[in-house]
This record gives structure tokens, sequence and C-alpha cells, in this order.
């Protein structure tokens, strides 16, 4: 029998990855030497964070927001790895790819909504 979850456990999974992925990044950001600089990319890993969170609860629930729950994830995670690209450190390259997968997922997501 499908349910909800089949149709979305693939955004689901990449949803909690990139929040594990951007709360590894933001923890070890704030041990780098140049923390001060890395304020906007901190508070948009936070805000990465949360939508994430709230985007897996929205379709774990099969709200009837998902699509825009979805459309604003992907928004908030291209951001994030837009500004996480700008620093060289493995921990931030990595969770930008790992942001743009989940962004390009949640924008699949809610093309199909």
């Amino acid at each position: 029998m499908n349910t909800h979850m089949d149709r979305y456990q693939e955004c689901i999974d990449i949803c909690n990855k990139c929040m594990a992925e951007c709360q590894f990044c933001l923890d070890a950001c704030l041990h780098e030497p140049d923390v001060d600089a890395r304020v906007d990319c901190m508070g948009l890993l936070l805000d990465c964070m949360d939508i994430c969170n709230l985007a897996a609860k929205y379709m774990a629930g099969n709200s009837r927001y998902v699509k825009q729950i979805c459309e604003l994830c992907a928004e908030i995670c291209d951001a994030c790895a837009d500004e996480c690209e700008k620093f060289e450190d493995n921990h931030c390259q990595t969770c930008a790819e790992i942001c743009r997968q989940c962004a390009a997922t949640c924008r699949e997501m809610a093309s199909k909504m």
C-alpha cells in the first residue's frame, strides 16, 4: 500500500541529512579562527536547519502546505549554499553540496504538488 510517506521519503531523507550537515558545519564554523567573518553564514545555517526540520515534519504529517514549505526550503538551502561556498573549508564545501541537493529535491517535490 502506498502512503504519503512513500511519496515524501526521499525528500524527508535529504532534509534530515541537510539539517545534520548544517549542524556539523555550524559547530565547525564556531571553531574557525575567522569566526567573525562567518556571522552571515552561521545565521543561514540556523535558518536552513529550521526550515529543513519543518519541511520534514510537514511532509511526515502530509500537510496541505508541503508545496509552499518545500519551495521556501529550496530557497533557503540555496542561500545557505551560496554563503557556505564563500569559505574553502571542507565542512563548508560539503555543506554547500548537501544544501544544493536538498534544494533540488525540495523543488522537485514542490513541482509535483
